[in-house]
C-alpha cells in the first residue's frame, strides 16, 4: 500500500522508532514557534539547558497573548523575550504584529516542514502542508537544543471532500461538522489528512482555519496537501520558492476515512459550553445577542474580515449589540485599510483591538453579566471569556457578522431574506503589501554572545521538581469530573501575568472549580503529604499551558488518576513529574472521594520496572483498585528522575562522567 502525506513527512523526520500505529516515534524538528504567555517559561527552560545555540532551521518567538500593559508584569515578560532572542539567534514578532499562527503562516511556515510550538492551535500551519504540532514549553525547550519531539505514531484519518461550499457557509462549518462528527474526545493520536475534489475550492487560510481548530477534537495534528492553492498563497507572500508539491500516494493506507460534502453543509454554532456542543443555526433563531467578536487565530485573516466589512457595508449596528474586530496580524491590518475595509467596519460602530490575542484567551472584551456573546474563536469553556455566566457561542465571521446587524443569532441566509444582503465574495489580493519591520532579525553570531538577557521582579526560575518518592503516601485532594479543561486548572486572562512566577500561579490553581484547593493542597505538601488529582474522561483539553502541570506539582501533586488523558497534557504532566494513571473501571472512580487517604507502596519501583498495573489503596474506604501506567520506557525514566529536566541532566552527568 501506498503511503499517506502524514507518514512521508514524519517518516522523512524520523529519528527514533518506525512507522507502527501507537509506538512511540521521534522526529527532528525544523520550526518552532512560541507565544508570550508560554514562551517565557519555555525560554526559562532552555536557559537552563545549558544550550549555546539553536539546532532548528527557524525559531519564532511571539507576543501576542498578554499584550495588555496594566503593570510591569507584562512588559517585563516581553523584554526578557527580546532579550533572549538576542542571546539564542531567536525571530521575535513584537506585541501588535499580530498572532503567532497567523503570522507564521504567512510570513514562515513551508509545505513538509515539522513545526512544533508551545500552543495548542500550532496545527493551523497544516493549512499548508506542514506537520505542525502543539506542545508544552519544554518539549519545545528541548526541540531548540536539538532533542528529538516524541509522539505516539499517529492513526491517519482520511478525510475526503467533495462538492463546494453554498451561499453563507463557510471553512468554520466545515471544522465545525468534524466536531459534530468526533467529538472533543477519544481522538488522541490520530491526524486528520484532508483530500479529495473539494479541497479546489479551499484556499490556504481556510484550509488553516481547519486545520486550527481541529485541536478541539484532540487529534494530533490536521493536514492539507500542498497544491496550487499553496504555491498561489505563498506567490501572495512573495515567498513562491518555498513552495513543494506534496500529497498522499494514490494508494494510500489509512486507518478510518470519512466523506463530507460540502454543498450539503449549513451554518453551524458550537453552544455553550463546549466547541463540540454543534447545532445548526437556524434552531437558535431567537437567542438574543448581546456581543459580537470577530478575530482569534481560527479566523482573522484576509478574507475573513473583508467578507464581513462587506456585510456591514452602509450598515449601522444596533444600539444594543457590541461588534468587536481584531484581525489576526499587522499585515491583514496594512491590506485592509488599503483596500477600503477598515472604513467599512469603523463606519458601522465595530470596536477595533490591536493584532492579538485578546477575547478569545479573555484578555479583555469580557461580556456583560449573564451576556449572550457570539465569537469567530475556537474555544467556548464556561468563564472563559471574563464572565462567569456569559453564554458564549462559536460561529463564522459570516454568521457573527449577520447576528450583529440582526441583533439576535441569525446565518447569512438570514440576512439575505430580511436585508436583501447578497453574499460578499472579496478578490484576494494576488500580492499582498507586506512589511516585515515588527520582526526582530536575529543577531549576528559575534554580537549574541554580548547580549545581556534582562530579568524583572517577576520572573523566576524554571520549575524544580524532585525524584518520584519511593512510595506514594497522600490525598485525593480533589475529585473532577469529565473534560476538565486546561483553563479549569490554570485561569487564562489576568493571572496569566504571573505565567513567569511559578510561586506566584500556583495560588490559582482550580480556582474556578474549587478556590480552596491551592490552600488545601499547599497544606498538605507542607505537612509531607502527597497530593492525588481524580478526574474523569479527557482530563487536561484545550490549551498546551504547560504550567496547568507545573503549578499543581508546585503544590506536591505526585500523580493524576483520570478516565482518560488529552495528548499534550499528559505529555506535560510527565514532563513535570506528575505520573498520570488510568482508572482501570468506571466503578473505582467512583468509590473514590474527595479527602480520601490514598497509598501506593513501592511505587518507584513499579514505574522504574515497566509494570502497567499499579495498584492503589484507599486507605479511607479500605479498598485496592488497579489504575493503568501506560508509558514508554522513556516516559518512565522521566517520571523516575522528577521530570525532563531532571533527566537530561541526568543524562548528561552520566556523558561527561
Amino acid at each position: 500500500m501506498g503511503k499517506s502525506l502524514t507518514r512521508k513527512i514524519l517518516e522523512s523526520h524520523l529519528v527514533e522508532g518506525e512507522w507502527k500505529a501507537g509506538g512511540e516515534i521521534g522526529i527532528r524538528i525544523d520550526q518552532t514557534l512560541t507565544q508570550d504567555a508560554t514562551g517565557t517559561m519555555a525560554y526559562l527552560q532552555f536557559e537552563a539547558m545549558g544550550a549555546a545555540s539553536l539546532a532548528t532551521d527557524l525559531s519564532v518567538s511571539y507576543i501576542d497573548h498578554n499584550t495588555l500593559q496594566m503593570g510591569f508584569e507584562n512588559a517585563d515578560d516581553h523584554r526578557y523575550l527580546l532579550s533572549v532572542a538576542r542571546r539564542f539567534g531567536i525571530r521575535l514578532s513584537r506585541a501588535g504584529n499580530g498572532i503567532c499562527h497567523q503570522v507564521h503562516l504567512e510570513r514562515f511556515g513551508l509545505p513538509g516542514a515539522t513545526l512544533l510550538g508551545s500552543d495548542s492551535h500550532t496545527p493551523t500551519g497544516g493549512g499548508l502542508g506542514m506537520i505542525a504540532i502543539g506542545a508544552g514549553g519544554l518539549d519545545v525547550a528541548l526541540a531548540l537544543g536539538g532533542s528529538p519531539f516524541f509522539l505516539p505514531c499517529p492513526e491517519v484519518v482520511r478525510v475526503a471532500l467533495k462538492g463546494a461550499l453554498g451561499p453563507w457557509v463557510s471553512a468554520k462549518d466545515l471544522v465545525l461538522k468534524m466536531l459534530e462528527i468526533f467529538g472533543t474526545k477519544g481522538n488522541v493520536g490520530r491526524v486528520f489528512e484532508y483530500a479529495g475534489p473539494g479541497l479546489a475550492g479551499l484556499s490556504v487560510p481556510e484550509r488553516a482555519t481547519v486545520a486550527n481548530m481541529g485541536a478541539e477534537c484532540g487529534v494530533t495534528t490536521s493536514i492539507f496537501p500542498s497544491d496550487e492553492a499553496t504555491r498561489l498563497y505563498l506567490r501572495s507572500q512573495g515567498r513562491e520558492s518555498g513552495w513543494a508539491s506534496l500529497g498522499p500516494d494514490p494508494d494510500a493506507e489509512y486507518a478510518m476515512e470519512v466523506e463530507i460534502d460540502l454543498g450539503a453543509l449549513e451554518p453551524l454554532a458550537a453552544a455553550p459550553h463546549s466547541p463540540g456542543n454543534v447545532v445548526p443555526v437556524r434552531g437558535l433563531k431567537d437567542v438574543k445577542v448581546d456581543q459580537v467578536c470577530i478575530g482569534s487565530c481560527t479566523n482573522s485573516s484576509y478574507k475573513d474580515l473583508a467578507t464581513v466589512a462587506l456585510m456591514l457595508r452602509g450598515r449601522a449596528l444596533p444600539p444594543d449589540v457590541s461588534l468587536v474586530v481584531t484581525p489576526g496580524s499587522r499585515q491583514v491590518l496594512m491590506n485592509i485599510e488599503r483596500d477600503g475595509y477598515l472604513a467599512d467596519f469603523i463606519a458601522a460602530g465595530a470596536r477595533l483591538v490591536e493584532s492579538s490575542c485578546s477575547f478569545c484567551i479573555g484578555n479583555g472584551q469580557a461580556p456583560a453579566s449573564g451576556a449572550v456573546s457570539l465569537r469567530s474563536s475556537n474555544r467556548n469553556f464556561e468563564g472563559r471569556s471574563g464572565t462567569a455566566d456569559a453564554r458564549v457561542y462559536l460561529v463564522s465571521p459570516e454568521t457573527a457578522a449577520a447576528s450583529a446587524l440582526l441583533g439576535r443569532i441569525a446565518s447569512g441566509l438570514d440576512l439575505e431574506a430580511e436585508l436583501g444582503v447578497r453574499p460578499p465574495s472579496p478578490p484576494v489580493p494576488g500580492a499582498f503589501l507586506l512589511d516585515d519591520g515588527m520582526i526582530v532579525a536575529p543577531l549576528d553570531p559575534k554580537e549574541r554572545a554580548k547580549a545581556v538577557i534582562l530579568r524583572g521582579p517577576n520572573i523566576g526560575g524554571p520549575p524544580v521538581t524532585v525524584p518520584l518518592p519511593e512510595n506514594l503516601k497522600g490525598v485525593a485532594s480533589i475529585k473532577l469530573g469529565d473534560k476538565v479543561t486546561t483553563d479549569h486548572i490554570m485561569p487564562a486572562g489576568a493571572r496569566m501575568k504571573y505565567r513567569s512566577n511559578i510561586a506566584a500561579y500556583s495560588a490559582f490553581v482550580f480556582e474556578g472549580v474549587d478556590p480552596s484547593f491551592a490552600s488545601r493542597a499547599a497544606a498538605s505538601r507542607d505537612a509531607g503529604s502527597h497530593n492525588v488529582i481524580v478526574a474523569g474522561l479527557s482530563y487536561g483539553q484545550g490549551s498546551s499551558r504547560e504550567h496547568a502541570a507545573i503549578c499543581p506539582a508546585a503544590l506536591g501533586v505526585r500523580a493524576v488518576i483520570a478516565k482518560s488523558f488529552e495528548r499534550i497534557h499528559a505529555a506535560n504532566l510527565v514532563n513535570f513529574g506528575v505520573l498520570p494513571l488510568a482508572f482501570a473501571s468506571d466503578g473505582d472512580y467512583a468509590a473514590v472521594e474527595q479527602g480520601d487517604a490514598l497509598e501506593i507502596p513501592g511505587l518507584r519501583a513499579q514505574v522504574a520496572a515497566g509494570a502497567r498495573k499499579i495498584r492503589v489503596r484507599d486507605a479511607t474506604k479500605g479498598l485496592e483498585f488497579d489504575a493503568i501506567c501506560d508509558l514508554t520506557g522513556r516516559q518512565r525514566a522521566i517520571i523516575v528522575a522528577g521530570g525532563a529536566l531532571a533527566a537530561a541532566a541526568s543524562a548528561r552527568a552520566k556523558e561527561d562522567a
